[in-house]
């Protein structure tokens, strides 16, 4: 489920979505604030184009409430129904959850965005 070849292993590494062998962003960590949004033009393997068109990556914001809900659900999981917090304290944990992990909410949106339109190839990989 999370080898190579599968959409799951493009999402959760950040690697091309054709060939899965290397990373599409130019640093890999996203907690480099000023360059979080720095992309590869094109995969150096399989010569992928990732931004398919102008703006493409605007779509990645409907994407990334989705990936906002989810973690700031699994905050409220984890604030009240197992630590059994109050209320209040539930919402700062889930406030501070999202602005933790904006970052990474921002790549995995992207990273879902791109695996929308693109599917893994094996054969993608140009013999160098």
């Amino acid at each position: 489920m999370f080898k190579k070849g599968s959409k799951l292993y493009s999402i959760l590494t950040g690697s091309c979505p054709k060939c899965h062998m290397e990373s599409m962003y130019k640093v890999q960590n996203p907690y480099l604030i000023g360059s979080i949004f720095e992309m590869n033009e094109r995969c150096s393997h399989c010569k992928t184009k990732y931004k398919i068109e102008p703006s493409f990556f605007y779509g990645a914001m409907y994407v990334s409430y989705a990936v906002g809900i989810a973690f700031a659900t699994a905050a409220f999981v984890i604030a009240f129904l197992i630590f059994e917090a109050s209320l209040l304290h539930t919402f700062i944990s889930i406030v501070i959850t999202l602005i933790v992990f904006l970052p990474v909410i921002i790549r995995l949106s992207r990273n879902i965005w791109i695996n929308i339109f693109m599917n893994y190839d094996p054969k993608a990989v140009v013999e160098s």
